[in-house]
């Protein structure tokens, strides 16, 4: 249900939107600018079992998830492999909702779907849920005022149940509003009185700056969650009782195995590697795979890859073409959720 993007002069192409807003990547650290992050999908789980329904299989400690907080989180296989990663938040009691690549909603519901049974909790696809990013530096101001509602930090949320405002890291300030498709004119009018629109790739450009891989259905039960850094994110709890796969992923964690790990990096070339492409050494051995790629400001391509640690590092290429690592925001050291629960 995406006819308020065409009305407001958006063009629709899969995962993605474009407008005809030029210099767009640049426009989001001078100006703030909004787009439709179609890349996203919702699945909500709804009962009263819900969220102990959740606690069993899922890597957050449910207790945290309190309206407030709204951390990552990713749900595994029994070999402790991702099959989803997402954020997780409470709309209201009994009510929770993830967020997260549109491609992962319906195979992770079809995944669920074989546990949730023995709970008074159903899932729902919400295709009828549309989700904004706003991002740039008067992106809070301009949330506070035109949505009359205080801004969260990162992972963390405000509103209420009809519409949520939630906060993600980035090189610049980014919130994601959740609301009914039904009032999404209404507050892209709003917003658009004080800002650019932009492509949706230009929010995914941030996500890759931010070291922050959202995985597609096409990666699903691929890497441990500490492959994708999911642990320096906060978005694994090792303090809980038992999920689907937590056994793998503590062990993994507590006798250091994790042996791949995402890695930010800039290619030589002007070409977009497809999600997938192999990352390989001089002598074409193979050494990780592609997770996401984007143009930057400057029409380079910036690039998140899972790859296999080596000491000394080696010289990696993508189809023939060098990629160089560049600095994560973050150390890739374990941040407890409860800690990132608690500082709020």
């Amino acid at each position: 249900m995406t006819d308020w993007i065409t009305r407001n002069g958006g063009h629709r192409h899969d995962s993605r939107v474009e407008f005809n807003t030029p210099e767009q990547a640049q426009h989001a650290f001078d100006t703030t600018v909004i787009t439709p992050l179609v890349q996203f999908g919702v699945l909500d789980v709804i009962g009263s079992d819900a969220e102990r329904f959740l606690q069993g299989q899922t890597s957050t400690q449910l207790s945290l998830i309190n309206g407030h907080f709204a951390g990552l989180t990713c749900f595994c296989s029994v070999k402790g492999r991702v099959i989803a990663n997402a954020q997780l938040l409470r709309v209201e009691e009994n009510h929770y909702r993830l967020l997260l690549d549109q491609s992962a909603v319906g195979p992770l519901a079809a995944h669920l779907k074989k546990f949730i049974p023995f709970y008074k909790a159903e899932l729902t696809s919400r295709d009828d849920v549309a989700i904004i990013g706003i991002m740039g530096k008067e992106a809070h101001a301009i949330a506070e005022v035109q949505l009359d509602v205080s801004t969260p930090t990162v992972w963390h949320q405000s509103g209420d149940s009809q519409r949520q405002l939630l906060a993600h890291p980035g090189p610049c300030p980014r919130l994601v509003v959740c609301v009914p498709t039904d009032n999404a004119d209404a507050l892209w009018q709003t917003l658009i009185t004080q800002t650019s629109p932009v492509n949706s790739n230009i929010w995914t450009l941030h996500d890759i700056q931010a070291g922050l891989a959202w995985l597609s259905n096409e990666q699903s039960d691929t890497y441990l969650p500490q492959m994708i850094n999911w642990e320096a994110l906060g978005g694994i709890s090792f303090r809980k009782g038992c999920y689907t796969g937590q056994e793998v992923v503590a062990r993994a964690h507590f006798r250091g195995q994790v042996k791949k790990r995402l890695m930010r990096g800039q290619l030589d070339c002007q070409t977009l590697p497809a999600l997938g492409s192999l990352i390989t050494d001089e002598a074409g051995k193979r050494l990780g795979d592609v997770i996401s790629a984007e143009y930057d400001a400057y029409q380079k391509v910036e690039v998140l890859a899972v790859v296999t640690q080596r000491d000394p590092e080696p010289e990696r290429y993508i189809d023939g073409h060098k990629l160089q690592r560049l600095n994560l925001p973050y150390s890739i050291e374990r941040v407890d959720p409860e800690q990132l629960a608690e500082d709020s």
